[in-house]
């Protein structure tokens, strides 16, 4: 099997499992593989529109097991709904941090992964006030101030399992990097 061909099954098995794992029941909210998928994406992958395609690919699939668990009434979330749009530009947003990460370090994969939930926190709470969604806080700066607390909670772990799941994904890749250029030991 050619290495192309590898790729393009492991970027398939990490779409499925990042899907399968954000419908897990009793999973921490915001703790989810999809953030840092879209920096890894960003970072790794050549093809900016593969890039960019990734993460919003894995969204959709979770998007629609939750919707499909919500109609059979397994799960009180619905995986469709009106803001979604709004939420998969954001992830393109997201996508483009993993352009900015120029050499795969430590540093540079960490500051990634706390600067890309923190502008989504930012943004999307703000899209939330703005359109009258959430607890529907009033159009003033302490308005903004509390729907941004509503949300704290997602942020923490957003980061935390941005920061679990770049350090799961940047360092597999450069476990397989290493292992697939040692040269064989001699027989």
């Amino acid at each position: 099997m050619k290495m192309g061909k590898n790729i393009v099954y492991i970027l398939g098995a990490l779409i499925v499992v990042a899907a399968l794992y954000r419908v897990v029941p009793g999973r921490p909210y915001g703790f989810a593989p999809q953030i840092a998928m879209a920096l890894f994406a960003g970072a790794l992958v050549k093809n900016k529109a593969t890039a960019f395609i990734l993460p919003l690919l894995s969204m959709f699939l979770a998007d629609a097991l939750f919707q499909l668990l919500y109609v059979a009434g397994i799960s009180p979330l619905w995986g469709f709904y009106e803001g979604q749009f709004t939420n998969y530009l954001l992830f393109t947003l997201l996508t483009v941090f993993g352009f900015l990460i120029k050499k795969i370090n430590i540093r540079q994969v960490a500051a990634a992964s706390v600067a890309a939930p923190t502008v989504y926190f930012l943004l999307s709470n703000f899209m939330v006030w703005i359109s009258g969604g959430g607890y529907q806080r009033p159009k003033t700066f302490e308005g903004l101030m509390m729907a941004y607390n509503d949300g704290l909670p997602f942020y923490w772990n957003s980061i935390a399992g941005t920061l679990f799941f770049s350090g799961l994904f940047f360092g597999g890749y450069y476990l397989v990097k290493h292992y697939m250029h040692q040269p064989e030991a001699a027989q």
